[in-house]
C-alpha cells in the first residue's frame, strides 16, 4: 500500500482523537445535545458543499430515505451526544480510549446480528481482555459512593461504542449507494432531529469564548464532514482491514491532546486500563496473531 494511504489513515485516527479535546472544550458552555447538533449541522453543510460540487444526484428509491435517518441516528445523533456527556465527567482521553472498545463491542452485536460476521477465538479473545481493560479504567469509581456520576459517564461512553457498532452492521443495507449520498443524507437527518431536541431540553446556547466557536468549527469540519469523506474515499483503495487501524491512533490522539493541551492526569490504573484495551485490539485484528503463528510453526 503507497506511503500517502498509511499516512491518511493515521491522520483520520489523529483527526478522530481530537474529537474528543473539541468536546471538552465544548461542554464548557453548551450541554452535550448542542454539541451533537451544532456538529452534525456544520457537517452536513460542509458534506452537501462536496456533493454538489461533485455534481452528484440524490437515489431515486424512496425507502432508502427512512434507512438513512435511522442510519443518522444511530452513528451522528446519540454518540455524538453520549461522547460529550461523558466527558463532563471524565477525562477526554480516558473517553478517547473508551470509543477504542468499538471493536469489541462490534463483535458482540455482530454475533446476534442476522448475517453478521461471527467470531474467531482471537476475537473472542480480545473482547474479554478489552473490557477487562474497561474494568481496570473504571475501578478508581467502583469503590466511591459519591462518584455514581463518573459510573454513569463509562456507560454513556460505551454506550456510544454499541451504538456505533449497530451502525457497522446495519449500514451493509447501503452496499453500491454513494457515499457522499450516505453521508449528506444521514447527517442532514441527524441535524434535523437534534436541533429541536437541543432547543427543547437545553434551550438557546449562549457561547462567548472565541475557542468554543472554534472547537465547534473543528470538530464540524475537521471531525465530522471530513473525516467521513475520507472514510468513503479511503475505503475502496486501501480496504476494511488497513482502514481499521485507525482505531489504534485514535486513542493515543486523545490521550496526548488531553495531557498537552487540557493537561489531564491519569493514575497508574488509568494507564494500566489503557495497555489491556490495547492489547485486546491487537488480537482482535489478528494480523500479530497470525504473524506469530507461522513464527511458532
Amino acid at each position: 500500500m503507497p506511503i500517502r494511504y498509511w499516512a491518511l489513515i493515521i491522520g483520520l485516527g489523529a483527526v478522530w482523537g481530537g474529537s474528543f479535546l473539541f468536546n471538552a472544550i465544548l461542554i464548557r458552555e453548551i450541554g452535550p445535545l448542542w454539541v451533537s447538533a451544532g456538529r452534525v449541522t456544520i457537517g452536513a453543510a460542509i458534506c452537501w458543499v462536496y456533493f454538489f460540487a461533485t455534481k452528484r444526484s440524490l437515489p431515486r428509491d424512496r425507502s432508502l430515505y427512512p434507512q438513512l435517518v435511522v442510519l443518522g441516528i444511530l452513528n451522528y445523533a446519540i454518540p455524538f451526544a453520549l461522547f460529550p456527556f461523558a466527558e463532563q465527567h471524565l477525562a477526554s482521553g480516558i473517553v478517547g480510549v473508551i470509543n477504542g472498545l468499538t471493536p469489541m463491542t462490534t463483535v458482540i452485536i455482530s454475533q446476534l446480528w442476522r448475517g453478521g460476521e461471527k467470531a474467531t477465538w482471537n476475537k473472542v479473545a480480545g473482547v474479554l481482555i478489552g473490557f477487562a481493560g474497561a474494568l481496570l479504567l473504571a475501578s478508581p469509581s467502583l469503590g466511591d459512593a459519591g462518584a455514581s456520576g463518573q459510573i454513569l459517564a463509562y456507560l454513556a461512553a460505551l454506550g456510544a461504542t454499541c451504538c456505533y457498532a449497530l451502525t457497522l452492521n446495519y449500514a451493509r443495507r447501503f452496499k453500491g449507494l454513494d457515499s457522499a449520498t450516505i453521508a449528506s443524507s444521514s447527517l442532514t437527518a441527524a441535524a434535523l432531529i437534534m436541533v429541536p431536541l437541543a432547543l427543547l431540553f437545553e434551550g438557546i446556547p449562549v457561547i462567548t469564548k472565541i475557542e468554543t466557536w472554534g472547537a465547534l468549527f473543528g470538530i464540524g469540519v475537521f471531525s465530522t464532514s471530513f473525516s467521513f469523506l475520507l472514510v468513503y474515499w479511503l475505503l475502496p483503495k486501501v480496504g476494511a482491514t488497513n482502514l481499521s487501524l485507525n482505531t489504534f491512533i485514535t486513542p493515543i490522539s486523545a490521550i496526548l491532546l488531553g495531557v498537552l493541551i487540557l493537561h489531564e492526569r491519569f493514575e497508574l490504573v488509568h494507564v494500566l486500563g489503557m495497555i489491556v484495551i490495547f492489547v485486546g485490539l491487537v488480537f482482535i485484528d489478528g494480523r500479530f496473531v497470525r504473524w506469530l503463528r507461522p513464527a511458532a510453526a
